[in-house]
């Protein structure tokens, strides 16, 4: 998989739309980069840009907005809603896929480095890349905003990270670092700015001090009015939503407001949003109104309608979730058509082979469990099974999905040992090392079908029961799921024993051995117990 960097620059320009432009192209014109979202604010005088790349292009793009920047936004005249110092405020570095936080680090100190060098201004690093602790908070950086730079540059305490201690009028300064992915948010109030800030000042974790912390942890807030839409928002950061999830702004929100009498009209995303923080809210939703609810796209509209996300625009997943902008240059096996897959397995190569076929083959055994369940469920002859088949679908949904993905890894796993085949083998050190690495490949190798077996095993359990109860016309698809299953197990087991017989740590083989066999024994005696009550079954 590609290494993907998503930046989110802010720059203070929110009005003038040849200026907005000209730096959305900057950005698009960079080779490599991906740009997912400009998201211009007027009445906080701020656009807030998304794009993604590879390291270095994400790097280069970011300059190439910043130069552009310079030469189209002049500071001295600029007011807005939003804290600001600088004409590009804000830009963050952010993993996404396959590239660490360090690496996100590192692009922040260059981009810091060569911004400061071409434009001759004052730089500061936040975040992970703080190199103080003074200045991981953007807002610990921001105080004072523009107005107070040319006094606070004169400070020693507050000499920038790269760049000059000048002050540069029609510049300011900017912030750059690495950060977790943050959450741009808003609540819709129909109140004063006054109102809001108040609410923002309860909830935010920094509250109104030391003294008077705020309820959420990981969130930064303010109140303010806007404008173009008549009414006032609590605007939200959230640092880091598996701390501190959407769901829970929103509803600390509407608990605080109705304490003051004051209506909440739903809410705002500004910018994108990963997958993940949706569906966590999905699930808050599901769980605390009993509901049933399996597709993701389900999940996903019922968010956008429980958070009002549609309230000032229509929300559209295809444009505002990362997941399903970015277009994967993945070739993974699970992302071809079933044609090419099939034609992958025969194909003149050890991989794709038996570890693959046997995950594909268990994660359709779970999706006919699946579907015999929805296939009972809601249906009026079987309504009194429906809490039943609730809880049976479930676990071959989720299962389902997991055994999906793990078609690549068993492919992944013996890959690794490939790869270390091919090391070099001319001295002593060499040898050595190649023979590590062959042994951890071949214990990867190993441990991907045990845990599939595992997976497996696991649904013996609700397919018993689903053979008592499930729609009697879909019997073969349950005899199918239960063989497919079993059948699983079985390659599983096929791939862990022609692995071991190369792995040189015998008490690992030796456990591994009487583990594998043990669970090719439970799935054998498991699946004659499901046909057996299958052929029982007569309505």
């Amino acid at each position: 998989m590609s290494k993907l960097v998503e930046c989110v620059p802010n720059f203070s320009e929110g009005r003038n739309k040849e200026v907005i432009d000209a730096i959305a192209t900057a950005i698009s014109s960079t080779e490599g980069c991906l740009l997912l979202d400009v998201d211009p604010g007027p009445s906080t005088n701020r656009t807030v840009y998304t794009f993604v790349g590879s390291p270095e292009a994400v790097l280069e793009g970011a300059l190439s907005a910043a130069r552009v920047a310079f030469q189209l936004i002049d500071m001295t005249r600029h007011t807005g809603e939003h804290p600001r110092m600088g004409a590009m405020d804000v830009c963050p570095f952010i993993p996404v896929q396959n590239v660490s936080m360090e690496e996100c680090v590192c692009c922040g100190n260059r981009f810091a480095q060569r911004l400061a060098e071409e434009l001759g201004i004052p730089v500061y690093l936040y975040g992970e890349a703080a190199r103080k602790e003074n200045r991981r908070s953007l807002p610990s950086i921001r105080a004072g905003e523009y107005e107070a730079l040319p006094e606070k540059l004169k400070k020693p305490e507050w000499a920038p990270d790269f760049g000059p201690s000048r002050f540069v009028p029609t510049w300011g300064a900017t912030v750059t670092g690495a950060r977790k992915f943050l959450i741009a948010y808003n609540v819709n109030l129909l109140s004063t700015k006054e109102q809001a800030h108040r609410i923002a000042l309860d909830i935010r974790e920094q509250g109104r001090g030391k003294e008077q912390p705020g309820s959420l942890k990981r969130v930064q807030g303010m109140g303010w009015f806007l404008e173009e839409a008549n009414l006032a928002q609590v605007s939200i950061n959230l640092l880091d939503f598996e701390v501190t999830a959407l769901h829970m702004v929103y509803e600390e929100v509407c608990t605080v407001a109705e304490e003051l009498n004051l209506p909440v009209v739903g809410s705002q995303l500004v910018g994108l949003i990963p997958l993940k923080a949706v569906l966590d809210s999905a699930e808050f939703y599901i769980q605390k109104e009993k509901l049933f609810i399996l597709e993701e796209e389900h999940k996903v509209r019922l968010v956008i309608n429980r958070l009002g996300l549609d309230s000032l625009a229509p929300f559209v997943p295809k444009e505002r979730i990362i997941e399903y902008m970015v277009e994967s240059e993945d070739e993974s096996l699970v992302s071809m058509p079933l044609r090419s897959f099939i034609r992958s397995v025969g194909a003149r190569s050890a991989a794709p082979g038996g570890g693959s076929v046997s995950a594909a083959i268990a994660a359709m055994g779970a999706a006919l469990g699946a579907m015999v369940g929805q296939m009972t469920y809601g249906k009026r002859q079987y309504e009194d099974l429906d809490g039943i088949m609730r809880r049976l679908i479930l676990p071959f949904h989720q299962s389902m999905n997991e055994l999906i993905s793990m078609v690549d890894a068993d492919s992944n796993a013996f890959n690794s040992y490939m790869a270390a085949l091919k090391l070099p083998k001319t001295t002593a050190e060499q040898k050595e090392r190649r023979e590590a690495m062959m042994q951890e490949g071949l214990k990867k190798a190993v441990v991907v079908p045990l845990f599939l077996a595992e997976k497996v095993n696991s649904l013996w359990p609700t397919l018993k029961e689903l053979v008592l109860y499930g729609n009697i016309a879909c019997k073969s698809d349950i005899q199918v799921a239960a063989k497919a299953l079993e059948t699983a197990v079985f390659g599983a087991y096929c791939n862990v024993v022609i692995n071991l017989k190369d792995i040189k740590d015998e008490a690992f083989k030796t456990a591994t051995q009487q583990e594998a066999s043990g669970m090719l024994e439970e799935a054998r005696a498991s699946v004659n117990t499901v046909l057996e009550a299958a052929d029982e079954r007569k309505k």
